[in-house]
């Protein structure tokens, strides 16, 4: 039987610091995977594109995750898209899974996991770019793995802006230079495709975190900015040189001076200084997907919630 999971399901299986603590075993381990996982995308023929993320491994877990999305970026949502979790024992489908809320959820728990890796340890102050689904995923995630000092946030809807600052409690600003201007944390999550901050408005001890640097021919901050980091990180190199922030900017892969699971490994120091800027800045790893999957299929298979569907069934 395959379990079907949908958004309402997924929103009362997961639970944050379980994510966040399956997220960092995920970094931790993926050094060891013997085969990489690939991101396929292609544009589409319609006003949106399609991606594939095969095969979503993790040393250890005995399943792989199969994710088919489509962003259509003036739909709401823009993501949609299903996530297939196979038994690695016979290839049985043990479930399907809404992919927009798993996305949503490791892509914005990874990043607060980046985010808190990088960024000054004293109270910061954390600034949002962009107040949709994966930044308040990042909220979420920061706040259970640091204290915060203050929130100030621009979206390019003051309406979205406003329940964001609402929800997580901050204050709204007039721009994404104005942000940087206050905080301490940049948390940049939009469709951006040119720099919104450039280096004039960034400070010795900024941390920025750029999720929307995920494909080919978007890009939230310069290259200045990137070249004048003293730690760049990434989650995958070669990824982050074919599609994401270093492709974005020109850079090839050995820009990156690390990747996060080198950081939380202690293989790299991540800060050194508190005046060193400091960037992550992913795009999306196929295993974080079997990461969250597995942990909502297990909850699932306890609580017994979810549809249960026979794909096999001949009667």
């Amino acid at each position: 039987m395959t379990r079907i999971l949908t958004r309402n399901d997924l929103l009362a299986l997961l639970d944050p610091d379980a994510c966040i603590e399956a997220l960092r075993h995920g970094f931790i381990q993926d050094d060891n995977a013997t085969i990489a996982g690939q991101r396929i995308r292609t544009d589409l023929p319609f006003p949106g594109t399609a991606t594939a993320l095969i095969p979503g491994l993790i040393p250890g877990i005995d399943a792989y995750t199969v994710k088919i999305n489509a962003k259509f970026p003036a739909a709401s949502p823009a993501l949609r898209g299903v996530i297939c979790l196979h038994s690695g024992q016979d290839g049985e489908l043990l479930a399907l899974l809404d992919s927009a809320t798993i996305t949503a959820w490791r892509t914005g728990l990874a990043a607060a996991l980046g985010t808190h890796a990088l960024a000054p340890r004293q109270n910061a102050v954390a600034g949002i770019i962009g107040a949709g689904a994966q930044a308040d995923l990042v909220m979420t995630g920061l706040r259970r793995l640091r204290p915060l000092s203050d929130l100030i946030v621009h979206d390019v809807s003051r309406e979205r802006a406003s329940a964001f600052a609402t929800r997580h409690g901050g204050s709204v600003a007039g721009s994404a230079a104005e942000v940087a201007g206050h905080a301490d944390i940049l948390i940049l999550a939009t469709w951006s495709r040119a720099p919104l901050l450039d280096l004039p408005d960034v400070r010795p001890g900024h941390h920025l975190t750029t999720l929307g640097a995920d494909e080919p021919g978007k890009q939230e901050l310069s290259r200045s900015i990137l070249k004048s980091a003293g730690v760049l990180a990434v989650d995958d190199r070669p990824l982050a040189a074919a599609m994401g922030m270093l492709a974005a900017t020109g850079l090839p892969a050995e820009a990156a001076h690390a990747t996060l699971g080198e950081i939380l490994r202690a293989d790299h120091p991540g800060r050194t200084d508190p005046a060193q800027i400091t960037v992550y800045g992913p795009v999306g790893l196929p295993w974080q997907d079997l990461a969250l999957s597995r942990l909502a299929y297990l909850e699932s298979e306890r609580r017994g919630l979810g549809a249960t569907i026979d794909f096999l069934s001949t009667s």
